[in-house]
């Protein structure tokens, strides 16, 4: 089955699609009877051409229950920021974050407790104990290579560190992209701490182009050779590079070239906005995002994993994404930690790279 995936809108194109979808959200109606919800989401899953894995989902939930999805798309940390202005007045329903966002939420109460049918068929660890948020796509931290210009991917962080990437390379902001902040997350990681992580990302800075709110308007730039390595997420990269950006392979870097490389899940997950307009309508859409006929979809369709133990990823997008992560060793991070200090290791971020 052919990967059906989205096409990510850059520069002055997606300026006026996150206008739109902003000015479309802001319209709907407060009346919690309307036949509509409105989600904040972290981009990935939309596509401006109608070929990606929420285009389907929002016109299938349209059909089968007659409820229109309004969506607002934006960083991680953006939509987290925007519910938290509007926590007086919420406009939105559903918010849909990477981690460590979904759980900054959580912690700032805008989230209502609200377990989907189907989210027991997930694995405890992988969803909150009270209910709050649950993940709809799962997904892991990658970096991307421009495979027609460099005969084969980085092996190590220090690769990176070579004089070949001075303005060549580049990685999403930390603190206000998911998959930035993603890159911090793996670097305390296998550097063994912040203080080893930041002296090393003090070092990268010298080939860094520079902060980058979205990490979707890296990938082109590697396609086309302008950049030789961004960060990213396996759906989003594998995705992307099907469709659209042929010469983006993925890699992991690992600390020593005696070491594995490594990675961790970075999926999209949703809660429920407490004092939501159209409470019943989200809770209908949860459901529905969980479900058998939906999550058999996030292979083929959206390039990811499907979070329900009991659905089986089948086909060839689903062996072509076990295969990139064979031989990476997976590790878990501690997300009630980097949620509690993400102001901090940013800051420390800035301090090192002087951003």
């Amino acid at each position: 089955m052919s990967l059906r995936t989205h096409v990510r809108s850059v520069a002055a194109g997606a300026g006026a699609v996150a206008l739109l979808t902003s000015l479309t959200a802001c319209s709907g109606s407060t009346d919690s009877n309307a036949k509509e919800i409105t989600v904040y989401s972290a981009d990935g899953l939309h596509s401006a051409d109608g070929k990606g894995f929420y285009n389907k989902v929002f016109k299938d939930f349209e059909k089968k229950t007659g409820i229109e999805v309004k969506y607002v798309e934006g960083g991680s940390g953006e939509m987290v920021q925007r519910l938290t202005r509007e926590k007086s007045n919420n406009k939105a329903d559903v918010v849909v974050t990477l981690p460590p966002f979904i759980q900054q939420a959580d912690e700032r109460g805008l989230l209502e407790p609200y377990r989907p049918a189907g989210s027991h068929k997930i694995a405890p660890g992988d969803r909150s104990a009270d209910g709050t948020w649950t993940p709809v796509v799962n997904n892991y931290f990658s970096f991307i290579y421009n495979s027609e210009q460099l005969p084969a991917a980085p092996k190590t962080w220090e690769d990176l560190l070579d004089k070949k990437f001075e303005n060549r390379l580049q990685y999403s902001t930390p603190g206000v992209a998911g998959d930035g902040t993603a890159l911090v997350i793996k670097a305390m990681h296998d550097f063994g701490g912040e203080e080893p992580a930041m002296a090393y990302l003090k070092k990268l800075q010298k080939n860094n182009v520079g902060p980058s709110p979205s990490t979707g308007a890296l990938e082109p730039k590697v396609d086309k050779g302008e950049l030789l390595v961004a960060n990213g997420d396996v759906q989003m990269n594998y995705a992307d590079a099907k469709a659209s950006y042929p010469n983006n392979k993925i890699f992991f870097p690992a600390v020593a070239a005696d070491r594995k490389p490594t990675t961790f899940a970075l999926p999209y997950a949703a809660g429920l906005v407490k004092n939501a307009p159209h409470e019943k309508n989200a809770r209908k859409f949860l459901d529905y995002l969980l479900s058998p006929e939906v999550q058999e979809q996030v292979s083929p369709v959206a390039g990811g994993f499907p979070v329900r133990q009991d659905v089986e990823a089948v086909g060839e997008d689903a062996v072509a994404l076990r295969k990139i992560l064979d031989g990476v060793e997976i590790f878990t991070p501690d997300w009630r930690d980097i949620s509690e200090n993400l102001d901090e290791y940013v800051k420390a971020w800035k301090e090192a790279t002087g951003s």
